[in-house]
């Protein structure tokens, strides 16, 4: 930014009075373009406050030459205000939910005894796997609405995209990235939440009757579009803790967990699972309604995948050229995540489902083996020993 004014005032002679008018008429609307598309693009640049005295500067040296330009600018600078006041607010709610949460499962001390359940579960909440679909869209489409292009490159662009000189890297970057590692808490939450709910119950056959709700769940995110929940949900459902349950699984119907197993199935880097989303991302196109319009991606993969293409890819080819082809794609990945994540979800709010969501206690890992071990007993002595130092 500094440059660019530098360059402005130079060529520009921004510097003289009096001023060039119809000089500036000329290249005016060309940085006025410029000025609105970064302010909308990355508005976390302008947190910093060089970043505003620059723009200021800049503005108040062409806005004299045509009334329209002090309209236009000031609507700039309003805009930019909101979205950051918005922003702001956002991480300020993660921050206090995911505080929250942590106080609550800091009360879960070390158990003796299988513990007793913790307040309500989930099917006392909502027993429709429908809702509670529509429920976890809802939390991921607010996750996906703070996280601007800007998170992106800050987390992974650790070289300036043409000169190859360092910049801060990832753990530099944590109040900038704030966004986005709120929303990988999310994911490991709603994981351990579903693994909390299925070892929670004492009987076997209220446990098969939890992981066939989660399972009816699953295929309900799967057919809004929500993949991410979905492979939350599956991954929970996989956890040690979890799968070592033998006897409730052979209780529950898992044919339906099995497909959509399949559908995640990470072999051929994710082969099914691009396959759906390609799919998705087409009805999306197509659609007609904001239902049909919803694509939310698996987000761990979508990182790796930007951050592979972004560290895999030179910046320049060998002649020297800037390479055009990498940063297209990259581009093309970012833009298609900014589109899916601007669609409103469609869906009505349950305020007491959303609040469980959010607080309710989940275990750590080793509350979870030993949930799992009261609930079936260790079949071997790694798993006694293990359930020994845990009682």
């Amino acid at each position: 930014m500094a440059r660019v004014c530098e360059l402005c005032i130079k060529q520009q002679q921004l510097d003289q009075s009096p001023l060039d008018t119809a000089k500036v008429r000329k290249f005016g609307p060309k940085i006025l373009q410029l000025l609105t598309e970064w302010t909308e693009t990355f508005p976390t640049d302008f947190r910093d406050e060089k970043m505003v005295g620059l723009l200021k500067d800049i503005i108040h040296r062409i806005a004299p030459c045509d009334e329209a330009y002090w309209k236009t600018l000031n609507q700039v600078l309003q805009k930019l205000s909101q979205r950051l006041a918005l922003m702001s607010q956002g991480e300020e709610s993660i921050v206090k939910v995911s505080l929250n949460a942590s106080s609550i499962s800091d009360k879960l001390v070390a158990f003796k005894t299988k513990p007793p359940p913790i307040q309500k579960d989930m099917l006392s909440i909502c027993n429709d796997p429908y809702t509670l679909a529509q429920q976890l869209t809802h939390v991921e489409l607010e996750h996906l609405s703070h996280i601007g292009p800007e998170e992106f490159v800050q987390a992974f662009v650790q070289k300036d995209p043409l000169d190859g000189t360092q910049q801060p890297c990832f753990s530099d970057q944590k109040k900038k990235t704030s966004n986005l590692e709120a929303y990988v808490r999310w994911f490991n939450r709603l994981c351990y939440l579903v693994a909390t709910e299925i070892c929670m119950p004492a009987k076997k056959k209220q446990r098969a009757q939890v992981i066939e709700f989660f399972i009816d769940v699953a295929r309900e995110c799967f057919n809004i579009g929500n993949f991410n929940s979905l492979m939350a949900i599956i991954s929970g459902m996989n956890m040690s803790p979890v799968s070592r349950l033998k006897k409730t699984w052979g209780k529950a119907k898992t044919a339906k967990f099995f497909i959509l197993e399949h559908q995640m199935d990470p072999t051929g880097n994710f082969y099914n699972y691009r396959t759906a989303l390609r799919g998705a991302a087409h009805r999306s196109q197509t659609a007609n309604s904001n239902r049909e319009r919803i694509v939310i991606p698996f987000f761990s993969l979508l990182i790796k995948d930007i951050y592979f293409l972004n560290e895999g890819c030179a910046n320049r080819l060998p002649n020297g050229h800037v390479n055009f082809e990498k940063f297209v794609e990259l581009a093309r990945q970012v833009g298609e995540f900014m589109t899916w994540k601007q669609v409103e979800c469609p869906f009505e709010e349950d305020r007491a489902i959303l609040h469980y969501l959010h607080t309710a206690p989940i275990f750590s890992e080793d509350g979870l083996y030993l949930a799992s071990y009261e609930s079936e007993s260790p079949e071997n002595q790694g798993e006694k020993d293990r359930w020994k130092a845990l009682r």
